[in-house]
């Protein structure tokens, strides 16, 4: 039997099969929704909006995601290669502190910065006690702006792209290298034409994670003031009543979004190549002395100084003088309400994400595989489109009943869905759910197809085989999805801002409401908390990457004197 045949043909098959396709047709509800909005709403609304606030939205949002592109593929690329390639003072310390902004929420970074450098901040007071300048004597950059917002998003962004090169470097086989160094290239010709090109699908794949972080973010632009497609909708739907205008102002947002997620899949195909030829050999790390070594020193520490230490340093001398007390009952039942709502929605999340896995196991055919990638596209979706796209159906149903229960027996049903919970749930669930998708995949990867026909012969049916054969070898994996998942709905703010229910708060729209109100030495509590829950999956993904690039981290003494003129 051909071992690609579909096993669900059993009759305890289909519906394992039934409910991962509604569960893609759930991650897609948004979408259609917020695209069905948008049609129906009036050409006025389309005509007024793009003789208004359109054209500055749409060109915020393409300065600041370009900004965005440039300083995380040249940081993140720049880093990578130091770490991996070289080696240096500090480097195994590096290895991991670079990819620690990537804990911090970029709304957290804005706090701090803002409190760093406003004019009543320890930079421009030094500045002014030093110089004897007045507040009008002098110019200083002005933090809450455009290219202010750009700086703190590459600082916590860069990450994806570091992550993703170090990746390929470690991948890349020494060959291709040594045969251009020994073609007469130099170090920096065969990093440009060699080793950055094999690596560039994953560059590029960092980088458009990035860019969809960027169009997606909502607390630091708004924090900023910065007017992009994200606080456009917030400010239409809730400050001017304007819904058609939100759904519209989503839609154009969803079209880009989509079409960078399209764009990401096929760099992340193309990422897998980066080998040359059938020899695989580790190349050797160049060793960095004297005035070399301190220029990695600096490229390397800079990026962990201004997106992390440095933070983290402003955050917590705030956290000290705010007053705020986080084991009071206020901030108790913030933590209560954050932690349980990000546990309740990584374990459905990561139970829907096993679901449609498991199915494309069973199935390996188009129609399983398109659910899982349905199910991805929540993660291309910034989080207030999925709340503008959940508000509009739900919000419908909601009228309908109650105008329906009005009728029959006089009882007012209020707002039973969009009042509850359980919408920012299904928002976050439907936004993470890719995080949770990709945890899995190398889990089951790791599980031979032959076990699947062992079990299918014994007599085991879909649910029997996930529950004895599958769990017990995906148990990491799932862990690791879990904690994902939990992390990202701790730091999620613009869906949870739209969608809460009144009088349920968490620690992240705290800090956003604190911010708002200038209040930002009491938004640091908050902050520091979100920031260290966020360090957890990072080391996690740290010492995975780690462990990978053991065996090419190791070099003989022989190596190290062949290599020691070989400087990038």
């Amino acid at each position: 039997m051909d071992k690609r045949t579909p096993i669900r043909r059993g009759r305890r098959g289909p519906p394992i099969s039934v409910l991962a396709y509604g569960l893609a047709a759930l991650c897609l509800l948004p979408v259609v929704a917020v695209a069905l909005a948008a049609a129906t709403g009036s050409f006025e609304t389309w005509r007024h909006l793009a003789g208004t606030v359109l054209p500055a939205y749409a060109l915020n949002t393409v300065i600041l995601a370009v900004l965005v592109a440039l300083g995380t593929a040249a940081i993140g690329t720049g880093a990578a290669w130091l770490v991996t390639m070289t080696r240096f003072p500090g480097v195994r310390a590096f290895e991991v502190a670079l990819a620690l902004p990537l804990a911090f929420p970029a709304y957290v970074l804005a706090y701090a910065y803002t409190v760093f450098l406003d004019h009543p901040g320890p930079v421009q007071t030094l500045l002014r006690d030093l110089t004897g300048w007045g507040a009008r004597d002098y110019w200083f950059p002005e933090v809450r702006s455009l290219p202010g917002a750009a700086i703190m998003l590459i600082l916590v962004l860069y990450p994806y792209v570091y992550l993703l090169a170090r990746a390929a470097f470690l991948q890349q086989s020494a060959t291709a290298y040594l045969a251009a160094r020994a073609l007469g290239r130099g170090p920096w010709e065969t990093f440009l034409r060699v080793s950055l090109p094999m690596a560039r699908p994953a560059i590029a794949g960092g980088v458009l994670l990035a860019v969809m972080e960027t169009i997606a973010d909502f607390g630091t632009v708004a924090h900023f003031g910065v007017q992009t497609f994200a606080t456009g909708i917030y400010r239409s739907w809730f400050s001017l009543g304007d819904r058609a205008g939100a759904a519209q102002l989503a839609f154009c947002l969803l079209t880009v979004a989509l079409l960078l997620a399209v764009l990401e899949r096929i760099q992340r195909g193309g990422a897998r190549h980066f080998n040359t030829g059938k020899r695989f050999e580790v190349l050797p790390p160049a060793v960095l002395t004297g005035w070399r070594a301190a220029g990695a020193v600096a490229l390397c520490g800079v990026p962990v100084l201004l997106g992390f230490l440095g933070p983290v340093v402003v955050l917590a001398e705030m956290a000290v003088g705010s007053g705020q007390d986080l084991l009071s009952p206020r901030y108790l039942g913030l933590v209560r309400n954050s932690v349980s709502l990000a546990a309740l929605t990584a374990a459905i999340t990561v139970g829907a994400a096993l679901i449609l896995r498991f199915n494309a196991r069973l199935a390996p055919g188009p129609a399983g595989r398109g659910a899982v990638e349905v199910a991805r596209i929540g993660y291309a979706v910034p989080g207030g489109v999925i709340a503008v796209g959940l508000l509009v159906p739900f919000a419908a149903f909601d009228n309908a009943l109650d105008a329906a229960m009005r009728d029959a027996f006089g009882i007012s049903t209020g707002l039973l869905v969009t009042g509850s919970i359980a919408l920012v749930v299904f928002a976050c669930a439907v936004r993470f759910a890719a995080a949770a998708l990709g945890a899995l995949d190398g889990g089951f990867a790791a599980v031979p197809p032959n076990i699947d026909w062992v079990a299918r012969t014994l007599g085991a049916g879909p649910f029997a085989m996930l529950a004895r054969v599958h769990l017990p070898v995906l148990a990491p994996s799932v862990l690791t999805a879990l904690l994902v998942v939990f992390v990202d709905v701790m730091k999620e703010l613009p869906a949870t801002l739209i969608l809460r229910p009144f009088n349920f708060d968490t620690l992240a729209v705290q800090a956003h409401r604190l911010a708002a109100d200038e209040r930002l030495a009491g938004a640091a509590v908050p902050s520091l908390v979100i920031v260290s829950v966020g360090l957890l999956p990072v080391i996690l993904v740290c010492r995975g990457l780690g462990r990978r690039g053991a065996r090419a981290a190791e070099v003989t003494p022989a190596e190290s004197a062949i290599e020691s003129g070989v400087r990038p």
